[in-house]
């Protein structure tokens, strides 16, 4: 486990809700790793994302899309925290994402996505 170091949530709330991906990669630790479960990366499968070079090449893709996204709630206790974010692309499809993660000096180490969509 990391160390307790303060974890910067505006950050997380202005990279989030921004529409640019800098300030949420800035939040990721060099050796990150990302795994994504979805409706086509199940349990079993998952997406892994490692470092923060294939993180941002998401990030990337994700905001470059025509979407609004917003942090709804963040809870940090020690060197883990969990937030949920809600996403809406131009045409009313939502998304909404739930993610654990694990801190080490204040910056994302591991974090685990949970995200469902409108079909």
């Amino acid at each position: 486990m990391g160390t307790a170091t303060a974890f910067d949530t505006e950050t997380l709330r202005r990279g989030i809700e921004g529409a640019s991906e800098d300030a949420l990669l800035s939040l990721y630790a060099e050796d990150a790793e990302i795994r994504i479960i979805d409706r086509n990366t199940q349990p079993s499968h998952p997406r892994i994302l490692h470092g923060r070079s294939e993180i941002g090449e998401m990030l990337h893709d994700v905001y470059s899309r025509d979407m609004t996204h917003r942090l709804d709630r963040c809870v940090v206790q020690s060197d883990q925290a969990a937030y949920s974010e809600s996403c809406q692309y131009a045409d009313g499809t939502r998304v909404l994402a739930e993610s654990m993660i694990t801190l080490r000096d204040g910056k994302i180490a591991e974090q685990i996505m949970v995200q469902a969509w409108d079909e």
